[in-house]
Parts: C-alpha cells; structure tokens; sequence
C-alpha cells in the first residue's frame, strides 16, 4: 500500500466543539453527525475491536532495572488510559506476560523504581524497539515512580496469569519548560503526544476542540426546565 508522506506542517490547533449548537438533554439523533453515527453501528471480534476501538492509547516506555543491575527500557500500548487518582497520584500500565512473564513486571516488584516515559512526534521511530537504558532523555513528560500495587490478571479458564497491571505511585514529575504554556500546564500543541491505535497504526493530536464545563448558577434555572418538562 503506497501511502502519502508525513505531513510535517500539520499542528495541533484548538477548534470549537462538533455540536456547538447543542444544548441540554437534546438527543444524539437530533444532530446531523449523531444520526450518521447511530446509524453505522457495527459489532467485531474482541481483539481487533479492543485495539483499534479503546483509543486513543499513549504511547510510553518504562525504564526499569533488575536486581543485578540490569537496564531495560519497554513500550507499552495499554498505558494510562487515564490517571486513577492524584492522592496518591497513581497512573496504570499493563504488561502482558504471554508466551512469558516479560522483564518489565519483574523488575518493578524489586524495589528499585521505574519511569514512565511518554512518546512525542519527533521520536515516535526510536520508541518503536526495545532497548536497554536508564531514561528516556527525549522525553517531554517522565514520571518517575514506584511500585504501589501489581495485580496479576488470570485467566478463568486456564487459570495462566496472562497479564500484570502496574499501578505506578508517582514520585517525582519530569517536564520540559517549552511544552507547558503560561499556566503552567501542558501545552498539547507543543507537546505532540503520540496514540496507539489499531493495528501498525499510530495517530497524533489534529484539531482540539474546546468544551467549556456549565456552570451550575447560570444553567440551574434551563436545566431545571428541561427536567420538569421534558424538552428535547
């Protein structure tokens, strides 16, 4: 398949939201795009649909080390989907142990620490093999951490442990100066994460639209209405 090339001056820009005009309680078939969606509604088989449907994923590398000193630095797909909760500030990653228990699980129950490491444009080539090192030195955003639970995944059937999830209890925050913007917060414009998604397929950030959260005070009196007469 003869693909275009990479398109190095698309960026990330912010955009308004798909349904602008959309309003409280209003039904997804009641826009253009959402009876489109409803109406292409399809089923598949697990994996390919897990992989390609449970997206985007961030892509990261995790550096850790064995008890006899050795490095190694391994990709990961099933990555922090999200955090699960800043006190303590944890974030998940989970490690597939088929055909074998791999390093990474191994090395993190030593004791010793780990990082996670998330992959950016610029780099997305060198993070596609496994390599031996300490840190990810390209790396805009790296947490360094500790083990705070290993939960090994068994099978029901078989009862083979096919998985570890890791939840990582973060320590310290690694973050480059020139991605985060004036309130101090990542810039994703400038920060250029990369997502895993089916397949050999990788994406990155297009267009960020931006949905303000209602503020209960002024939208009380219109969601109180909609409720009590059922208004679409």
């Amino acid at each position: 398949m003869s693909l275009p090339p990479f398109d190095h001056s698309v960026h990330a820009k912010f955009t308004e939201p798909p349904n602008p005009s959309w309003s409280f309680a209003q039904k997804i078939e009641n826009t253009e795009s959402g009876r489109k969606w409803l109406e292409g509604e399809e089923r598949g088989r697990l994996y390919p649909l897990m992989t390609s449907a449970i997206v985007p994923g961030p892509i990261a590398s995790v550096s850790s080390v064995s008890t006899t000193g050795v490095k190694n630095l391994a990709p990961f797909r099933f990555v922090i989907v999200s955090p699960v909760t800043n006190n303590p500030p944890l974030v998940p990653f989970c490690c597939r142990n088929v055909p074998q228990v791999k390093d990474t699980p191994t090395n993190v129950r030593n004791g010793l620490g780990f990082t996670v490491n998330i992959i950016s444009e610029p780099f997305v080539e060198n993070a596609n093999i496994h390599v031996k090192a300490p840190l990810v030195k390209e790396s805009a955003f790296s947490m360094e951490c500790e083990l705070f639970q290993a939960i090994d995944i068994t099978h029901p059937v078989s009862g083979q442990i096919t998985t570890t999830t890791i939840l990582a209890h973060i320590k310290y925050i690694h973050v480059r100066n020139d991605v985060l913007n004036e309130r101090g917060v990542v810039d994703i414009t400038k920060y250029k994460p990369i997502a895993r998604l089916g397949d050999i397929s990788y994406g990155r950030v297009g267009d960020v639209f931006r949905l303000a959260r209602p503020v209960w005070d002024r939208e009380k009196e219109r969601i109180e209405s909609v409720l009590e007469n059922g208004e679409d």
